[in-house]
């Protein structure tokens, strides 16, 4: 593993803030997330550099669209969802962080944010996790700024978890879920797309509702994800255990554990119905973690490094079985 120095870091975030939030036919770029995730698995200034510039000519990065200034008095929760929010929020999320810093600015955002996390299928949510865990306030304000104009309404406001129900074990309800007429009928190619049209199924909200949320959720739903993956390497999945790991990053700036996991139960849950062509196998034996890393660093495929990454951090954080050296051995692996 090669030694890493936090201003190399910084210094690729810095200038990975010239490209827009996404590239293509409204794809995530990945690049700030990347960078984060192959920092922390030891990549130097100059892998890091290298790293940036194939990610960038590959996918055709564009420019960052000019910012728009955010008029005050405008409430600010009001354009959630809409792309073309996207310069004035970067205004409203600079200004915010300079004023008030990025503790308090978590803390008051995230309430509003996180019943949207399933926003640009949780890219919002994992960019903002790398920022917060890169100490980067530029990119911070960026990664709040795409969440929030991208946030994704998947019915948590209409009725469905309370937080307050019988169910301590996700596992059953999510079978129900996936048992709803309709969920996974989306014809689309978008994860989110496909995420949103469960979500407003009738019976969706119904089937999730039983949940208990409390501390043991969230690492209840990060191994679930870990295991799936590690059994089907499914695309959908990656994504559902990249965000588990998000939102144990943020979480410390959250005062009200139930609401936060209420939102992202509705999103992870409706990640899960709509799965389409899932195929469970065996997972496959463990590789150590140093061979793992060493294959991931060695790909350009930035899902890959970002599934190692939190896969790592969440063994470290959860412990117990090898579930999430398994999911990590099967990405690196390939299908």
């Amino acid at each position: 593993m090669h030694t890493t120095d936090p201003t190399h870091l910084a210094a690729a975030l810095d200038h990975s803030l010239r490209f827009d939030a996404e590239y293509g036919q409204r794809l995530s770029s990945h690049l700030p997330m990347l960078l984060v995730a192959r920092h922390r698995l030891g990549d130097d200034r100059q892998r890091l550099a290298e790293a940036a510039e194939r990610y960038a000519m590959a996918h055709q990065l564009h420019a960052m669209p000019p910012l728009q200034p955010w008029s005050a008095g405008d409430p600010w929760r009001e354009p959630l969802g809409q792309p073309a929010a996207w310069p004035r929020y970067r205004d409203l999320f600079t200004t915010w962080l300079q004023e008030e810093g990025a503790g308090d600015t978590l803390r008051q955002a995230l309430p509003a944010l996180l019943p949207g996390c399933g926003a640009a299928a949780f890219h919002g949510l994992v960019r903002t996790a790398c920022a917060v865990d890169a100490g980067h306030r530029a990119e911070l304000a960026h990664a709040l700024a795409y969440w929030s104009s991208r946030w994704l309404d998947v019915g948590l406001q209409s009725g469905g978890t309370t937080g307050t129900g019988q169910q301590a074990n996700p596992a059953p309800l999510l079978k129900a879920a996936a048992a709803v007429p309709g969920v996974a009928a989306s014809p689309s190619r978008y994860i989110v797309e496909r995420m949103h049209h469960a979500a407003w199924q009738p019976g969706f909200a119904a089937a999730i509702s039983p949940l208990r949320l409390d501390a043991h959720t969230l690492p209840r739903l990060a191994r679930h994800a870990a295991q799936l993956y590690a059994r089907s390497g499914h695309f959908t999945v990656l994504h559902l255990a990249t965000s588990a790991w998000a939102l144990r990053v943020l979480l410390p700036f959250v005062d009200d554990l139930q609401p936060a996991l209420a939102g992202y139960w509705h999103a992870y849950a409706a990640g899960v119905a709509s799965l389409v062509g899932l195929q469970l196998g065996r997972a496959p034996a463990a590789l150590p973690w140093p061979q793992i890393v060493a294959r991931a660093l060695a790909s350009d495929n930035e899902h890959v490094v970002k599934l190692v990454h939190a896969c790592q951090q969440e063994q470290q954080a959860h412990g117990g079985a090898d579930d999430w050296q398994r999911a990590a051995t099967r990405v690196v692996m390939g299908p």
